[in-house]
């Protein structure tokens, strides 16, 4: 069975940065797309950003110009700089091929103000 293990979360001060990392566990084929997502409690989760197949992205606006979505074959990025407070969230990874969809179980990112 295929996980999604994501890494690189943490506390950071306003201002700064971090990296997620998601990596498959095992390989996934035809993958159409990979993506992180985040939720803030009492909020519903959100699309932060999104890699497809031919590495076309998508963005929320309120990410914009802050961070930057990359994969490799099964492992996907995020770079986030440029940190705001409201960042602040549990941020999932996902992957989408053909009609089966992959999450990972979440890393927290805290920004401190």
């Amino acid at each position: 069975q295929v996980q999604m293990v994501e890494s690189g979360g943490g506390l950071v001060q306003a201002g700064g940065s971090l990296r997620l990392t998601c990596e498959a566990t095992k390989m996934i084929f035809s993958i159409d797309y990979m993506g992180w997502y985040r939720q803030a409690p009492g909020e519903e989760r959100e699309l932060v950003a999104r890699i497809h197949r031919n590495d076309s992205t998508n963005y929320a606006d309120f990410v914009k110009g802050r961070f930057t979505i990359s994969r490799d074959k099964n492992t996907v990025y995020l770079q986030m700089n440029s940190l705001k407070p409201e960042d602040t969230a549990m941020y999932y990874c996902h992957a989408r091929s053909s009609i089966i969809n992959y999450w990972g179980q979440g890393t927290q990112v805290a920004v401190s103000s």
